[in-house]
């Protein structure tokens, strides 16, 4: 009995693991599937270079990946998605940005705000909140033995990002939304593994 819970243990976990990696492959394909449109040439579009690398920083297959594009461009059917962004007030009126992807805005904005109602919140008006924030590139690198600290910004103010934070397991370098591009393609490069490269209000 002990190795059938063993076994009943592990296929639990394995389940739950494939689970969350299949919402995180689902998320990043629209996000794919919304930068490919009108250009689904990552050589020519930054946007969708930057997000393909952020899909292979979560191991997303290349199929997951080419079928995204394709549905951009028109060659797959599959549902409409936009991008969204809503601000508003959460709880002690802490300043809430909430980015969406969505293929039905109005839908979305009433869970948006049935959310943030039910949470002690409020949506606001644009603009009401994001002058609060600054948007950066943000790009994270595990930190090994080989790859020590003044290496990485070295890397960094030779690629032209804004700043290093270093943490026990990661370095996390942050960039001007311009630059992020440049940078992440810089550190590619270098033959150095991104374990996240992505756009973040800070």
């Amino acid at each position: 009995m002990s190795g059938h819970s063993k076994w009943h243990n592990i296929q639990a976990k394995k389940g739950k693991a494939d689970a969350a990696r299949g919402r995180i492959f689902t998320k990043i394909g629209r996000e794919i599937a919304v930068a490919a449109k009108g250009n689904p040439n990552p050589d020519t579009n930054s946007k969708l270079a930057d997000i393909i690398a952020k899909a292979k920083a979560a191991n997303m297959p290349n199929d997951n990946i080419q079928r995204s594009i394709k549905r951009a461009a028109g060659e797959l059917s599959g549902a409409d998605y936009k991008e969204l962004t809503y601000e508003g007030y959460g709880p002690a009126g802490s300043a809430v940005i909430i980015t969406t992807l969505t293929d039905n805005n109005n839908r979305t904005a009433g869970d948006i705000r049935a959310i943030m109602g039910k949470h002690g919140g409020s949506m606001g008006n644009t603009g009401c909140v994001s002058y609060n924030f600054d948007t950066k590139g943000y790009i994270v690198i595990e930190r090994t033995v080989e790859l020590d600290e003044d290496t990485v910004t070295e890397y960094a103010l030779d690629a032209g990002a804004d700043d290093v934070v270093v943490s026990d397991d990661v370095y996390e370098i942050y960039t001007s939304p311009e630059a992020f591009s440049d940078v992440r393609k810089y550190f590619e490069e270098k033959n150095k593994e991104l374990m996240a490269a992505a756009p973040k209000s800070r």
